[in-house]
Formats: structure tokens, C-alpha cells, sequence
């Protein structure tokens, strides 16, 4: 298994899904492991998917590119005066992979959050070739900033293999509500998956991958 996890915006629940995914396929005796090309701000993410997934890469490892700023990678990449490097995202891929079969790449940010002035993650996400989960933040505007993205994903030549509904409260409003029969109307043919508040176990035979 191996996808690319991206999602509507910041904070709609990547590396929360991401982690769930990890144990879920580690308790299934499918060692899989994480890899954040880019983290900004602190490597609380990379943490979690060392956490999460099975022993063996280093910090360094999972994650290639690190700025200390909580900004986009094209920001940071300028307030510490550092060039995206992305041959060391394209390096640290190859190495893992050629270790692991299962893998889990978490962008950063949404799917366009540029790296460069001409380059975004979306482009990195091009270059490694894998199918793309998006993660959605169930909450009022999730249909508009879910076509954006699914269709961006498209337009790449890239398969959009499910769409995951995060909810990120226990309370609930209309929108939430009926979010998940829009989606499923929207895009029939793509698996939608809907992770509840605080869930901590993910059941693989509910989640529709490889």
C-alpha cells in the first residue's frame, strides 16, 4: 500500500488519518511506515508517524525537508534563506521505498500550498507517482474546498483513490450532517470514508485500498 495523503487545507486532519492508517495496517501485519517530505513549524506531525508506524527510519529520514517557521514551504524556505531542496525529498523516497512496502506520504498543507515560486506540493506529489487520499474537514464550505481539490488532483493525471471525511468535533451542524450524501452524489465512483471525532482505531476492511 502506498498513497499520497493530502488534504482540503491546513489542519483537515492529515496526520491524524495518516497515523490511524499506520496502526491500522501495523496491527495487520502489513509494516508500513510514514513519510512527510516537508514539515514546517515543529515536527510534531513526523513524531506522530514515527509514532505510529514501524520502527526503523529516523526522523531525518521520514522527513527530508524541515523549516523552522510555521509557514509555507516557499515562506519558510525564505525567512531561513534555505532553496526548496527537492532532490533530497526525491532521495529520502527512493531510500524508504527500497526498504518498505507499505508507505504513507503526507503532504503539507493543501494540495497547491506552493514550495517554490513556480512549484507547489502538488508537484511533489507528481514526481513520487502515487494514487492521492484526501482528507476532508467535514465543516460548512467542505463540498466547495473538496472539488477544488479532487479535480486538482485530476487535472494531474493522478488518481484520487477515496476521499476521508474527518470530523474534527462531536458536535454536529446541517452541514456536517449532509456533507457525506453530497460528496457521495458528487463523486460516485470514489470511496468516501468517514473517520468520527476521537476515533482511534481504524478497521482496514472499512477503508477501500490496496
Amino acid at each position: 500500500m502506498r498513497y499520497f495523503i493530502t488534504g482540503t487545507d491546513t489542519d483537515s486532519g492529515k496526520t491524524y488519518v495518516t497515523s490511524l492508517l499506520l496502526r491500522a495496517l501495523n496491527a495487520a501485519g502489513k509494516p508500513a511506515v510514514g513519510f512527510k517530505p516537508v514539515c514546517c513549524g515543529d515536527r510534531q506531525d513526523v513524531e506522530a508517524l514515527l509514532a505510529a508506524g514501524a520502527p526503523g527510519p529516523t526522523a531525518d529520514e521520514v522527513n527530508p525537508v524541515f523549516f523552522a517557521q510555521p509557514l509555507s514551504p516557499l515562506v519558510a524556505g525564505w525567512m531561513a534563506n534555505v532553496p526548496f531542496d527537492f532532490e533530497a525529498i526525491l532521495t529520502g523516497w527512493k531510500e524508504l521505498s527500497g526498504k518498505h512496502e507499505h508507505l504513507l506520504v503526507e503532504g503539507a498543507g493543501g494540495w497547491e500550498v506552493p514550495v517554490t515560486v513556480k512549484e507547489t506540493m502538488a508537484d511533489v506529489a507528481v514526481a513520487l507517482g502515487l494514487p492521492v487520499v484526501v482528507v476532508v474537514n467535514n465543516r460548512l464550505g467542505a463540498l466547495n474546498h473538496t472539488l477544488l481539490t479532487v479535480r486538482a488532483v485530476q487535472s494531474r493525471g493522478l488518481k484520487c483513490a477515496a476521499i476521508v471525511l474527518n470530523y474534527p468535533q462531536d458536535e454536529r451542524d446541517s452541514a456536517s450532517i449532509s456533507n457525506p450524501a453530497a460528496l457521495r452524489e458528487i463523486f460516485p465512483d470514489i470511496p468516501l470514508v468517514e473517520v468520527m471525532h476521537g476515533e482511534t482505531e481504524l478497521d482496514l476492511a472499512d477503508f477501500p485500498l490496496d
